[in-house]
């Protein structure tokens, strides 16, 4: 291109800004709520500079101040809050006019197609700064909200777990004191009707007390690991909950591995199963004339020790079955959501895992944890 075709080119555009920067203000997509709006019309005239700069000279100083301006005007499209495409259509829109007037000109085309080359790469190059940094703010600002909302919901649970574990305290003194009496009264009246029953409903509401207990601590003082049964444990449980399982007419299914032994909690890993097997049942009562719970251990390739809860009760709706974990997340009426949450925190507590299943005929959750290596016996 002659220096005589550039001169003409910039006198042009010189002659013409009062017109481009009228027109592309009328057109441009404006938000009433937009707190810069006002500052639209002076982005655009520098962007017209910026553009006229261009033409005259090249250099890493005009890449410069590209992104500089497009940094400034990203930055009040994120406090303004406003949809990123219609800063991205004001922008290309700009670029049509800038284009059409050159157009209008007597200019061959072959000797403006460079100038349409340096425009689009100015606008290109100013639209790729700007949505950059838009995204970037963007980006951190929803990192410092769900940080916010992470932090906002942990110190919720251990408030909870602060005035659960005082209120627990106090309400387990008269617990004791019952459960004694009731004990007292069985070796003086073994013939008394009924006190077996109470003092089964006194170990399942010692058993719901220490779940909320759960919720404050992590690890007891004093408490130690011990090597311990599954298969025991599993029927331990089994016979806890028998008069549950009667009532209910629940047919129990076992189809366990050789003896495993674990190292943990055992108290702890009792709660889960009481926990797991005690919903099973409160479930099938209320949805099947054929209650089934299957219960039954494989290994696993890596050597740990999987044992599938299994019911057929009806299946869990999909949209809470990725958050049945979570705290206060139940489908009971007058459930807490708080069962199974404990249940996880005790066996990831353990390096295990506790997973949900489900479809139309069968609910499973399944129990990953290592064993006590120097017991196994495989057959």
């Amino acid at each position: 291109m002659t220096i005589e075709t550039n001169k003409a080119i910039l006198e042009l555009l010189l002659t013409e800004k009062e017109n481009l920067l009228s027109e592309w203000n009328k057109k441009i997509l404006i938000n009433k709520d937009d707190p810069f709006k006002d500052k639209i019309k002076d982005n655009g005239t520098a962007m017209f500079q910026l553009i006229i700069q261009f033409l005259i000279k090249e250099g890493d100083e005009l890449e410069e101040y590209i992104q500089k301006l497009a940094y400034s005007v990203a930055e009040q499209r994120v406090k303004a809050e406003i949809n990123i495409g219609d800063f991205v259509y004001n922008v290309n829109l700009g670029r049509t006019i800038f284009l059409e007037i050159l157009n209008r000109s007597e200019i061959h085309f072959h000797e403006l197609q460079s100038l349409y080359e340096k425009i689009s790469y100015c606008f290109d190059k100013f639209l790729y700064h700007a949505v950059s940094r838009y995204t970037d703010a963007k980006d951190q600002i929803i990192k410092e909200k769900t940080q916010f909302i992470d932090s906002t919901h942990k110190d919720r649970l251990t408030l909870l777990g602060q005035m659960t574990s005082s209120f627990i305290h106090e309400f387990r003194n008269p617990l004791t004191s019952v459960q004694g009496f009731i004990q007292l009264l069985k070796s003086e009246n073994p013939t008394m009707k009924y006190l077996d029953i109470i003092s089964n409903e006194l170990e399942q509401l010692n058993f719901r007390i220490s779940q909320f207990l759960l919720l404050s601590k992590k690890e007891l003082i004093g408490k130690e690991k011990i090597t311990f049964s599954l298969n025991e444990l599993i029927d331990e449980v089994l016979i806890f909950l028998y008069p549950s399982i009667l009532d209910g007419k629940v047919k129990i299914l076992q189809d366990m591995n050789e003896d495993i032994y674990l190292k943990g909690y055992a108290d702890e890993i009792r709660q889960v199963f009481i926990n797991i097997i005690f919903n099973a049942i409160d479930v099938l009562t209320q949805y099947r004339s054929d209650p089934v719970i299957h219960i039954k251990s494989k290994w696993t390739p890596e050597g740990h020790i999987k044992l599938d809860i299994a019911n057929n009760g009806p299946r869990i709706p999909e949209h809470l079955v990725s958050s049945i974990f979570e705290p206060f997340v139940t489908t009971k009426t007058l459930g807490t959501g708080l069962g199974l949450f404990v249940c996880r925190e005790i066996i990831e507590k353990h390096q295990g895992t506790l997973t949900c299943d489900t479809e139309s005929d069968w609910t499973v959750f399944s129990i990953t944890l290592p064993t006590e290596k120097q017991t196994i016996v495989k057959g």
